[in-house]
């Protein structure tokens, strides 16, 4: 299980000190979050860890009682790849 650091607005990962992958949001109101930023580093590719990122997000939205915009390409491909997502998605 991959064990995501946590700053206000970014869940991520280092490795020695330098990110290595990273899912940034915002919350402009009580509402809903805003994810505008998915990023993993080739090293890291095809081992799900974007994946997790997004999903880092929803349980948090889900947690608070809130909602999801995902403008972040990759995001927004999660939000329409994967059902479980329609209760937090902020269409």
């Amino acid at each position: 299980m991959v064990e995501f650091l946590k700053e206000e607005g970014r869940f991520y990962l280092e490795n020695e000190g330098e990110m290595v992958a990273e899912i940034t949001f915002t919350q402009p109101n009580d509402e809903f979050f805003i994810i505008d930023h998915t990023f993993v580093d080739d090293s890291l590719r095809g081992q799900g860890i974007a994946n997790k990122l997004v999903l880092a997000v929803v349980e948090k939205a889900r947690a608070e009682e809130k909602t999801i915009i995902p403008l972040c390409p990759f995001a927004k491909g999660q939000f329409e790849r994967i059902p479980e997502y329609a209760d937090v998605w902020r269409k």
